[in-house]
């Protein structure tokens, strides 16, 4: 099950949920507001010495849409 990052319309508030459904509205847990739009989320990758692995992150389809 992912976790997708919000934003509600509302209030402003940025949040994380963990999504069971695509299909359910996820409602902020500020506000209880149901005006939520999902974000684009950053990923990383991390390497065998802890530093982060930009060939890898580019060749990845993370981002990318694919």
């Amino acid at each position: 099950m992912p976790i997708y990052e919000y934003i509600c319309k509302e209030c402003g508030n940025e949040f994380e949920e963990l999504i069971f459904s695509q299909d359910a509205p996820v409602p902020c847990p500020k506000c209880g507001s149901p005006k939520t739009e999902k974000l684009m989320s950053a990923c990383a990758i991390q390497t065998d010495g802890g530093g982060l692995n930009l060939d890898a992150l580019q060749e990845s389809s993370c981002g990318s849409g694919g």
